[in-house]
């Protein structure tokens, strides 16, 4: 299942660091500032515009020069799929006794690890959750059949 708006990936392409780059820019829509992100993710400037450059290299973000980043297509449907694989992480996590916070602060650690593969999975056991800790949990781009809710 390969159609251009969601190309091939394992979800291991990214450090964590780089995770949280590209969630918040999804998050925050449009052209984001380089101070906007160094700000948020508590990070040096230099490193954060070293960081963009390399996400821009590997073709998830436009730099904008003096104005920001943006995500490309492939960018952006790769940070959707990072937020969801954290919903449903975290959701996951709430099942078995975690708070809310706590399933969220433990996911934010280890789901730089954990294969989109093994992401659709446990959404597929779920029964495909719309809702998950965080917020809610998109299925249009769930790489496994019926899903349709």
């Amino acid at each position: 299942m390969n159609d251009q708006s969601y190309p091939e990936f394992t979800g291991l392409e990214l450090s964590p660091r780089k995770v949280d780059y590209l969630k918040f820019i999804l998050e925050k829509g449009g052209t984001v500032k380089t101070t906007e992100i160094s700000s948020a993710l508590q990070v040096d400037p230099s490193t954060t515009s070293k960081t963009l450059n390399e996400l821009a290299a590997a073709g998830y973000l436009n730099h904008a020069l003096y104005r920001g980043v943006h995500l490309t297509e492939v960018g952006k449907a790769y940070a959707e799929f990072l937020v969801r694989r954290h919903r449903i992480m975290s959701l996951l996590l709430t099942h078995y006794g975690l708070s809310s916070e706590e399933a969220c602060d433990e996911v934010s650690r280890l789901e730089s690890f954990v294969s989109r593969d093994a992401v659709d999975k446990i959404c597929k056991s779920m029964g495909h959750p719309m809702f998950g800790v965080c917020g809610v949990i998109s299925h249009e781009k769930c790489s496994h059949e019926e899903h349709h809710h």
